[in-house]
């Protein structure tokens, strides 16, 4: 599975971005994506995922201001991402799941670049 993740930026506060992740390659397999991110000298965090039934799940910093969406069954998914705060600054990954048996396999985009200024 490959993910291709594009719609970072320099925003103000208040403002508003999308991103977007494509996933390619063996993507029948997949039971869920979502987004995590990693500010400087921080852990990586879930931002948000969405099943593949639809179901999606929120960070509470982000809920009621971030969406996750997508266009078909699996295949893109979409985060809108207004009222952003300079908080919100960090490096977003796009992650897929897919379980194998008892396993859980993780996959990662690239990263793309969120600042939020104040």
């Amino acid at each position: 599975v490959h993910l291709q993740a594009c719609g970072g930026g320099l925003v103000q506060a208040g403002g508003f971005l999308r991103l977007s992740c494509a996933a390619s390659g063996s993507i029948f397999s997949i039971n869920g994506m979502g987004w995590y991110r990693q500010a400087p000298g921080k852990q990586r965090e879930l931002v948000a995922r969405i099943t593949s039934g639809g179901s999606t799940n929120y960070a509470d910093s982000v809920k009621g201001r971030f969406t996750i969406s997508r266009d078909n069954a699996k295949n893109p998914v979409y985060l809108q991402m207004n009222s952003l705060k300079p908080e919100d600054t960090a490096v977003y990954y796009c992650n897929a799941i897919e379980t194998v048996g008892t396993s859980t396999v993780h996959y990662w985009g690239q990263g793309t670049q969120v600042t939020v200024s104040s």
